[in-house]
């Protein structure tokens, strides 16, 4: 069974900041936000204009492009979140730091545990700690019979990767030129020269 892909906040603020949400959709398809990345998001964008288009995006995306995953406190829910967080579910929900990539995280564990594969796009170093350690354990689970579907990570770069290969950018130049955007959005992004998106396999068509 696969389940849409759940993005985490960063992401979605530079991809929707941008105006560049059909190319999301077009590598990894709907994608679903925790109700507390939604309220991240929409906050930012009244906050620095810098994100504004994001909250426009936001509101007018449709559920079948964009669905929203309340961060309701159900029994699967707010074990795994208490579990990787360390303290109560309730708690957890009143720190605001890194609140939207612990729900994506937690989100994710709970349909991969009910059988799905579940992709989580995430940029954050932290973040994707948490998320490999959830990955190997699931791997563990299910190699004691469980059945319990897997966790896929990807991130900026790798969207972009795909985005070339399936030839939803042009060139080099128009990655670069939105590489460049997308940096002035997230200094968390390394320079485009740190990473693969430049490699000439990457071009060979």
């Amino acid at each position: 069974m696969n389940s849409r892909p759940i993005m985490d906040a960063g992401p979605g603020l530079n991809f929707f900041s941008v105006n560049k949400e059909r190319l999301l959709f077009k590598v990894l398809g709907p994608l679903c936000i925790p109700t507390s990345v939604e309220e991240e998001i929409l906050r930012k964008a009244r906050t620095d204009r810098r994100f504004s288009a994001a909250g426009t995006v936001v509101k007018k995306l449709p559920d079948k492009y964009l669905k929203i995953l309340p961060d309701t406190a159900t029994d699967e829910l707010v074990q795994v979140v208490e579990r990787i967080s360390g303290t109560t579910f309730h708690q957890r929900l009143d720190m605001s730091r890194d609140l939207g990539e612990t729900m994506v995280i937690a989100h994710a564990v709970v349909a991969a545990e009910a059988g799905a594969d579940i992709t989580v796009l995430i940029d954050e170093r932290g973040g994707r700690k948490i998320a490999g350690a959830e990955q190997k354990r699931l791997v563990r689970l299910k190699g004691q019979g469980q059945n319990v579907g897997n966790l896929s990570l990807v991130n900026t770069e790798t969207v972009l990767k795909a985005a070339v290969t399936r030839k939803h950018i042009a060139d080099k130049a128009e990655l670069q030129d939105l590489y460049r955007r997308l940096r002035e959005l997230d200094d968390g992004l390394v320079p485009i020269g740190d990473t693969d998106l430049l490699a000439a396999n990457l071009w060979q068509r």
